[in-house]
Order: structure tokens, then sequence, then C-alpha cells
């Protein structure tokens, strides 16, 4: 089982999209947070993810939420690299604004 880790750019928007929706929704944010955390968590035990627009990097839907976990593979790890929400302006090769 590969471990996880979670790069600083990763965390941020994490913690940025959990801090937006718990401002009108703490129930939502919890929820979202821990829909989140378990994706990032499985990734672990399988990388179910398919490549992603970044090169090198896949991509996971976090199931019944908007977001999308960006993650990069080795032998030992899975790092999450970015958490980006599905409907933000995400180009080929490059990360959203």
């Amino acid at each position: 089982m590969r471990k996880i880790v979670w790069a600083e750019d990763a965390l941020r928007d994490f913690n940025g999209a959990i801090f937006y929706i718990a401002k009108d929704n703490h129930l939502a944010a919890s929820v979202i947070a821990d829909r989140i955390e378990v994706t990032a968590g499985e990734l672990a035990l399988l990388p179910t993810g398919h490549p992603g627009r970044v090169k090198g990097i896949y991509e996971k839907l976090v199931l019944k939420t908007p977001y999308i976990i960006a993650y990069a593979l080795s032998d030992q790890a899975v790092t999450i690299v970015r958490v980006i929400h599905g409907r933000r302006n995400w180009q080929e090769d490059a990360w959203p604004e």
C-alpha cells in the first residue's frame, strides 16, 4: 500500500474550499471534506483515476461532489497535488487560476 502525501497546493485548495463552503453551510463542508479525505485515502489502496490534463498527473473524481483530486504516483506514495472544483477553467497542461 502506498502512503498518501498532500502537497502544499493541495492542502491550500482543500482548506480554501472547505472554508468557503462552511461560511454558508457547516454540515455540507463537513460532508465534502470527508468525501475528499476518503477518496484520497482510497487512492493508497487502488489508484483508480485516469490520466490527467497535466502531464504525469492523474485525476480522480470525488463522488457526490464537484471536486477532482489531481495526484502523482510513485512506487511508495500517492501525492495529492491539487484539489480542484470541476467547474474551474482548466486548460490542458496547466493548473486553473
